[in-house]
């Protein structure tokens, strides 16, 4: 019997699930701790108490105030982009066949940018509308790169190199907007960086309806990615539609980025380094891929805005300069690899 046992522990399916049980428990606690901490820390640090109150007694005293409508709807938003750039990316990794997709990295991020900058010319701010178009900024963003690499021969390296073409073009577009209204850099300067600061319910309620519904979705079509991640040739052997399917996720993604891009602006590299640090480690399948990059994409920008403004309180940094600090360093790994491109490396 205790033969039997240590055979079944020295298997490399319990040391894979193993590892998968720890990543769990790490990624739940780096959630919840980067929650409590967006929660309390700031240039005022406020109480577990006057956070009970704020729900049982509203908003009456100062510190109640700020909780209700600084801390509570800015650390949700935090939790919700974090987790749906993270996804995104680890979708479109498999979706292209490449390790270096993300939603910042291949134009859509900036599709959904200029999207919001055109709605904001024509005074919308926020809410389903706002979610709605930056929704078809990404979608469009997404199409564009789709139809150009099947029009090149599917090369990764083109995916890459259109996505950074994609990147210019549509910022010269807002570019040319704000010329044309240059009361919109106001708007745009925190937009173009990444920043939490400017987040209300308004933004918030829509975006966090539509990225759980999204979520959902692609959690509970996780194991037909792992099959379109196969290659075509190999899926459609398996007996899937892959054209169908491929749209599916693409449309999944410009939803998730999208609507992160109306809440936060421009989050860089998330959805690069939280799917590739995952599958380093050797979470490949995308049933526990997904999930675990929700909790620690989500953690991680969580962690990383409170870091923004508690660093040089009372005053802030936007956190997309510190993901570009963060990230950048890992892009650059990425593109030294041996391999460059792909996710099966």
């Amino acid at each position: 019997m205790q033969d039997g046992v240590k055979a079944m522990k020295s298997s490399p399916i319990y040391s894979k699930n193993k590892k998968t049980v720890i990543l769990y428990i790490i990624a739940a606690v780096l959630f919840m701790t980067a929650a409590c901490f967006g929660l309390m820390m700031g240039s005022v640090k406020l109480p577990i108490s006057a956070m009970f109150s704020a729900f049982t007694e509203g908003a009456v005293t100062p510190d109640e105030t700020i909780f209700l409508y600084s801390r509570l709807p800015r650390t949700l938003a935090t939790l919700f982009v974090g987790a749906a750039l993270s996804v995104s990316g680890a979708v479109l990794q498999s979706v292209l066949s490449n390790k270096l997709a993300s939603p910042s990295i291949i134009g859509v991020n900036s599709g959904a940018a200029l999207a919001v900058t055109v709605a904001a010319f024509f005074g919308i701010y926020g809410g389903f509308a706002l979610s709605a178009i930056a929704f078809a900024g990404a979608f469009i963003a997404v199409a564009v790169l789709i139809v150009i690499s099947l029009k090149t021969g599917r090369g990764k390296s083109t995916v890459i190199l259109t996505g950074v073409a994609l990147n210019a073009l549509f910022g010269a577009f807002s570019d040319a907007l704000i010329s044309f209204n240059p009361s919109l850099s106001i708007f745009t300067y925190d937009f173009k960086i990444g920043d939490f600061s400017a987040v209300t319910y308004n933004k918030l309620v829509p975006g966090i309806i539509i990225i759980s519904l999204s979520l959902v979705c692609l959690f509970f079509l996780s194991d037909r990615l792992d099959i379109l991640s196969m290659g075509d040739n190999n899926a459609k052997a398996l007996g899937m539609n892959v054209t169908p399917y491929r749209i599916l996720f693409l449309i999944l993604v410009a939803l998730l980025s999208g609507v992160s891009v109306s809440l936060a602006g421009l989050i860089s590299f998330i959805g690069l380094i939280v799917p590739h640090a995952l599958r380093y480690s050797g979470v490949k399948e995308s049933k526990s891929l997904l999930p675990l990059s929700a909790l620690f994409g989500g953690g991680f920008v969580s962690l990383s805005d409170t870091f923004a403004r508690t660093l040089f309180s009372p005053y802030e940094i936007p956190v997309g300069i510190i993901m570009a600090f963060w990230g950048v360093p890992f892009f650059i790994f990425l593109l030294s690899g041996k391999k460059g491109g792909e996710i099966n490396d």
